[in-house]
């Protein structure tokens, strides 16, 4: 079955789209770093690397070979910024017209729908779309189009955990089909933890990978708030007053920062800032020092060979890292759309 990604990013979907038994023909993003790291792991792929608001549908049946009513699924996660209801600190600033514009992408994947008229369609995001009135009006143009498109049937907000990534991480996920409604995934009976991913490595520093070796530079006086926090889910909170940042010192909020992993726990949900204890609860379980990038990506279920492109540093692969689809959590749901067109005389 054929499938196209929009807002491929790094290639989180396309992997598991991949895994799942899909061959992806098409993929669109405008981000230059990611699209090169898309490149080099899907190289069969063809990438329009440009603003979705300029890719016609008539590019896509020309490199495709599709026409419309063709292709099997079409699958993406629009920006999310938007939506996300973790903006600033306190949540109270206006972050403006760039962040406002990318509320609307989710109406260019709309677009996408009534063009191609694919037979299944998959979208991910946050879970604030879900109360968010472009979704329904989403699913409304859905309806109109043939699509199955009840919200209990079609919409849900699940934690990744529960589907064998090693993540805290709850997602919204849409699909359906032009037959009728897709069952989604079943929860696992375990979860994959901190313990399970770390153990697949060699130590950081002398393995060889180059995602996992990067140094983890940090002044004295972090290192030694390091060295204090208690092993296996110690926390800022343990340490002594005059020891904690003095921004962190009255703060009640964002407890997490500068805590470490627990280890038979899932990972906290992987950011941006994935590999900087100022940001989250991103430090080693025991090991004085951050989680390498290797183990982050690790976290959000990237096989342990999946290059990321280091040419604009540490900080644009967190990025990458932060804003993929979990591959191990697409495929878990991707199969049950390739049953369910399969089951409507679709495929």
């Amino acid at each position: 079955m054929k499938a196209i990604d929009l807002f491929c990013g790094c290639g989180g979907l396309t992997e598991g789209l991949k895994n799942a038994g899909y061959e992806v023909v098409g993929a669109v993003d405008n981000e230059p770093i990611a699209v090169k790291t898309y490149r080099i792991n899907h190289p069969g792929v063809y990438v329009w690397e440009q603003d979705i608001k300029d890719l016609k549908a008539s590019h896509i049946f020309k490199e495709t070979g599709l026409r419309e009513g063709q292709l099997d699924l079409l699958a993406g996660c629009p920006p999310c910024q938007g939506f996300s209801r973790l903006t600033t600190l306190n949540g109270s600033i206006d972050t403006g017209k760039e962040r406002r514009a990318k509320n609307e992408l989710l109406f260019q994947f709309e677009r996408l729908v009534k063009v191609l008229r694919p037979k299944a369609i998959m979208l991910e995001n946050v879970p604030a779309l879900y109360d968010n009135s472009r979704l329904q009006r989403f699913l409304k143009t859905l309806d109109k189009l043939g699509y199955h498109s009840d919200p209990k049937d079609v919409v849900k907000v699940l934690n990744v955990a529960a589907y064998g990534v090693p993540q805290r991480r709850r997602r919204l996920i849409l699909m359906t089909t032009l037959g009728g409604p897709v069952e989604f995934a079943k929860p696992l009976k375990e979860k994959q933890t901190v313990r399970d991913v770390l153990g697949l490595l060699r130590p950081a520093g002398q393995s060889g990978d180059s995602l996992h070796d990067l140094p983890d530079r940090r002044s004295e006086a972090m290192m030694q708030r390091i060295r204090d926090t208690k092993p296996n889910g110690g926390s800022r909170g343990d340490l002594p007053l005059e020891q904690q940042p003095p921004c962190h010192r009255e703060q009640t909020g964002f407890r997490d920062v500068y805590g470490r992993m627990k280890w038979d726990d899932v990972s906290p949900t992987m950011t941006s800032g994935c590999n900087n204890p100022s940001k989250g609860r991103f430090l080693h379980p025991e090991e004085h020092r951050a989680i390498t990038l290797r183990e982050a990506a690790l976290f959000q279920s990237f096989p342990k060979d999946y290059h990321f492109c280091l040419d604009r540093g540490k900080q644009a692969v967190a990025l990458m890292i932060g804003n993929a689809l979990p591959p191990v959590f697409i495929e878990a749901h991707a199969v049950h759309i390739s049953e369910a067109l399969r089951k409507y005389q679709l495929a």
